[in-house]
């Protein structure tokens, strides 16, 4: 049996071991360890579990991953949430839908110091859909926004999703977060549209609203500035040159907490929970990445990925022909897999033949976050639709896979205009890096 083949076999053990509900880190590394023994033997194997999981773990780089972590944590708890849907709904609220563009509005706001998808559909949902209810919208509608609305914090940056897809493929951080930065304002306004059209076609599904005053709309600007602060801390300091990401993921850090401490909000069972958050957030993320590192060795030792190349090279399937196949194939899996574990199976293969293709892969990482953050939604798997689901005693998985259908379609149209417009990933990095 060829070295490939025992590849093949390798990850479809996996996707055997992650379909039995077997932990991800788990799955990934006796994968890796039992695969590598058959290929290298026991000597190798020693050596790579000996070595692997202390350079992964003690890397400098991976340190922003519990900072970004802690800043999530300490802003959910800060009450930011409440915060942005009220000043988005006076802003918004009398639009056509207008809660519902709201929601996703300060799920994109929210989500972009947060960091994490489905921290942003819980805390978004606690807050939107008692009052969206009482309001009388659609449940379709509103809990398909929210769960639309929650991914994308793994889109705007400062994203932690981002944050392990550059540590994994050696890029560079600062240009993932700036090429993440315009197709996640897209796939907002996307979403927001689908909102509109929704409400134009159901009119029924969201009641109308009366417009607030000018006074109560500069309040509702007013009231946002701890975001803007935040985002701009981390964000700013980062393109003007006063910190790297990891230092700019520990000032995030120290201003979620300060914000706290100005919202008087700061308790001690707050912060017990927040650290606590972090260490098992980022303890699942560290084991997720060890097991990742111990598997891609037994994948770059099978030669799998070369042979991929050749055979893609031999097909004779233009360039953009692979990027296609290679996004279906992940829409697909997305239907099974949670994301993360989709980014770090996949990578390992698809990474050498998308750069083998002169494909920059900046670009090919704001494709691979925006399809992974597709599969959040996706049925029968999609962790925002259980998220949501149970959010609300009442509210049904079906009536959230039902509601999400349109901003999925909307999704496909987003995925299409960054393939055939690359600039839309690229003019940022290439203007301000």
């Amino acid at each position: 049996m060829t070295p490939p083949i025992i590849g093949v076999i390798g990850i479809l053990a996996l996707l055997l071991l992650i379909g039995l509900r077997v932990p991800v880190a788990i799955a990934m590394g006796a994968v890796g360890i039992v695969g590598g023994i058959v290929l290298n033997g026991w000597f190798s194997v020693g050596f790579v579990l000996g070595s692997q999981p202390f350079t992964t773990t003690s890397s400098y780089a991976l340190s922003v991953i519990p900072l970004f972590v802690m800043m999530g944590a300490f802003a959910s708890r800060a009450g930011l949430s409440s915060t942005l849907y009220r000043s988005l709904q006076s802003l918004i609220g009398h639009w056509r839908g207008g809660l519902a563009s709201a929601t996703i509005g300060a799920c994109a706001i929210f989500g972009s110091v947060c960091g994490s998808s489905l921290a942003t559909a819980a805390t978004m949902a606690r807050v939107a859909i008692p009052e969206m209810t009482q309001i009388g919208y659609d449940r379709r509608l509103t809990s398909g926004a929210l769960a639309a609305g929650g991914t994308l914090g793994i889109l705007i940056p400062p994203s932690i999703i981002m944050v392990i897809y550059a540590l994994l493929t050696e890029q560079s951080i600062g240009r993932m977060f700036l090429a993440g930065l315009i197709p996640g304002i897209l796939a907002a306004a996307l979403y927001i549209a689908t909102t509109s059209l929704i409400v134009r076609l159901r009119p029924d599904s969201a009641p109308s609203m009366p417009k607030a005053t000018f006074r109560q709309q500069i309040v509702a600007v007013r009231q946002m500035w701890p975001v803007a602060v935040l985002f701009g801390m981390v964000m700013g300091g980062i393109y003007l040159g006063f910190f790297s990401p990891t230092e700019a993921a520990g000032v995030g850090a120290f201003g979620a907490i300060g914000l706290a401490a100005f919202k008087r909000v700061l308790t001690w069972t707050i912060t017990r929970e927040a650290l606590i958050e972090t260490a098992s957030t980022t303890g699942m993320l560290f084991m997720i990445l060890v097991g990742t590192s111990i598997l891609q060795f037994f994948i770059e030792t099978s030669g799998l990925p070369r042979v991929l190349v050749d055979w893609i090279g031999e097909m004779g399937l233009p360039p953009i022909g692979v990027i296609v196949m290679i996004l279906i194939a992940y829409v697909i899996l997305g239907c099974f897999l949670d994301s993360l574990s989709m980014m770090l199976i996949t990578l390992p293969i698809v990474f050498p033949l998308v750069t083998s293709l002169g494909y920059d892969p900046i670009w090919f990482g704001v494709l691979v976050v925006s399809v992974v953050e597709i599969g959040l939604i996706t049925p029968p798997l999609g962790m925002n639709l259980f998220v949501i689901a149970a959010s609300t005693p009442d509210l049904k998985f079906e009536t959230v896979a039902r509601g999400v259908v349109p901003f999925l379609l909307a999704d496909l149209v987003r995925i299409a205009l960054l393939v055939a417009i690359p600039a839309l990933s690229l003019t940022l990095p290439d203007l301000l890096m």
